[in-house]
């Protein structure tokens, strides 16, 4: 079967000969005809079969008959991210150079008063992120009234991304009598229901089953350590037969980690993430596109549906979290019935999230190379039983340390060696007892003891005038041992009751 045999106009059979096909692929031969007889479609093909040329090309031939309206665009194409849109204005600017179709992009990170211009003189095909759309339409720059043709791109990846509240919103003011087409790798519940409830009668074709990866990719998983992986993949791209390849990872940081180690390296190597302006991001593909660079290190915003051509390999530096993310980056290559080469970097974290993508794909991946978790413990107890050794050795230093007796004559030492060991400083302060001789020449100074005296005896009252906290208590003594043998009343100076065990009177016999 060719092109010919699709129903599509000469002029369109000729931008299509130009661009150097002839035979379409699967998805392209079952999705044409019933785009051709306005009939809805859900498509699910695995990604690099071509499923941007099958609604682009029917839906030039459809468009050529009629005319645009200011702000009312004719047909509608939503896409999840930016990348992905400007390839599918790419499409229509080769394939429809023969009609005279306009055409507008709606995307973020671009100047919003150029795209309502574009609006403002009427399009035929809009070509839009629902972002950016649902913002020109609460603005009032665009009404969806006369949209004929609503195409849903990469379905699973909007839901992915959350917009379907947006597109369920977009579909409420579209026209009730639409041509809707839904493209997607997968099929989830969520997608499901959306085609139930805004599809009418579609037609369903399945090029190959969900998950099911290229079987032109030859895959591979190399086996490494976490520390190992940059190691790792300079080794993979010296050993390879690179000519260009795209290498993934996770996270934005990593991407800009990995391209400047690269181009240390002296490899032309460029980037492309989120944090990244769009007009930078499409200078950096452009690169990548025309040779300028052969290697490109991204995230999962490069893994949907960019067709480049020639990408001989693609490497996953990080394993993607989700498994649908693995089947897209390795589509990346192979393209086009064209073969191509997937490696991915793995360590012993990556157990589960390898076995999630066998189970997705029906298939085990072949691992190569050497483990490199076996020579790295190697390299790290070879010092082991080093230090150790380096310990014993030291060992007769404890003694020297432990006789701290020896070191009280050397406290006359010049500092430095005290500030050394500041431990020190603690063993001088209790050699100070030198300090005790100080008080013994204080008591020659006193007079003669006198003979031992019973205990009951105190002491004469000069004797103990040295001691001072005791001459604040002696007096008070003095003064309360005659009122116990002479009454002399109560004391004026008291306030309170006078107590009774003061006014008792002894009568004492007389002395002889």
């Amino acid at each position: 079967m060719t092109f010919a045999d699709l129903g599509l106009s000469d002029e369109t059979l000729r931008a299509v000969t130009e661009s150097g096909y002839t035979i379409p692929t699967p998805v392209q031969a079952q999705a044409i005809p019933p785009v051709l007889m306005n009939r809805d479609l859900i498509a699910i093909a695995q990604t690099g079969t071509g499923k941007t040329a099958s609604f682009v090309l029917p839906m030039i031939d459809v468009l050529a008959h009629g005319r645009a309206r200011a702000m009312m665009p004719r047909s509608l194409i939503l896409e999840p991210t930016r990348e992905l849109a400007a390839q599918v204005a790419e499409n229509f600017d080769k394939y429809g150079k023969y009609h005279k179709l306009s055409m507008a992009l709606l995307i973020g990170g671009v100047s919003m008063g150029d795209q309502t211009a574009a609006l403002a003189r009427g399009v035929d095909v809009l070509i839009a992120t629902p972002g950016r759309l649902m913002d020109l339409f609460k603005r009032g720059k665009i009404l969806l009234s006369g949209c004929s043709i609503l195409v849903i791109d990469e379905a699973d990846r909007m839901l992915d991304m959350g917009f379907i509240p947006d597109i369920e919103e977009i579909c409420t003011k579209l026209p009730a009598t639409r041509q809707t087409l839904l493209f997607s790798a997968t099929m989830p519940g969520p997608i499901k229901k959306l085609a139930d409830r805004f599809l009418s009668n579609p037609k369903q074709i399945e090029v190959a089953r969900a998950g099911m990866n290229n079987l032109l990719i030859e895959q591979r998983l190399v086996e490494t350590t976490s520390r190992g992986k940059r190691d790792a993949l300079k080794a993979l791209l010296a050993a390879e037969d690179v000519r260009t390849a795209m290498i993934f990872s996770n996270r934005k940081t990593t991407v800009r980690d990995l391209a400047e180690m690269l181009g240390r390296s002296g490899m032309k190597v460029g980037q492309i993430h989120g944090d990244m302006e769009q007009a930078e991001r499409l200078r950096e593909l452009d690169r990548f596109k025309d040779g300028t660079i052969n290697i490109l290190v991204a995230s999962d915003v490069a893994a949907r549906g960019l067709d480049i051509k020639g990408v001989s390999h693609v490497i996953n530096y990080d394993i993607p979290w989700h498994p649908d993310d693995y089947v897209h980056r390795i589509g990346r290559t192979g393209r086009a019935g064209a073969s191509g080469k997937a490696f991915s970097l793995v360590t012993p974290e990556d157990a589960e999230a390898i076995a999630n993508i066998e189970k997705l794909t029906k298939s085990t991946i072949e691992r190569v190379g050497k483990p490199v978790a076996t020579a790295a413990p190697i390299a790290i107890e070879q010092p082991a039983p080093e230090a150790p050794a380096a310990r014993q050795d030291a060992e007769p230093r404890g003694p020297r340390r432990r006789p701290r007796s020896e070191r009280a004559p050397a406290a006359n030492t010049p500092p430095p060696a005290v500030a050394a060991r500041p431990i020190a400083e603690p063993v001088v302060v209790q050699a100070a007892p030198v300090a005790e001789p100080a008080p013994a020449p204080a008591r020659p100074a006193a007079p003669p003891v006198p003979a031992p005296q019973p205990r009951h005896v105190a002491p004469p009252r000069e004797d103990r005038r040295d001691v001072p906290f005791r001459e604040t208590r002696r007096p008070q003594q003095d003064d309360r041992r005659p009122q116990r043998v002479v009454d002399e009343g109560p004391d004026d100076g008291w306030n309170g009751p006078f107590p009774n065990f003061l006014t008792v009177r002894l009568d004492l016999p007389p002395r002889d």
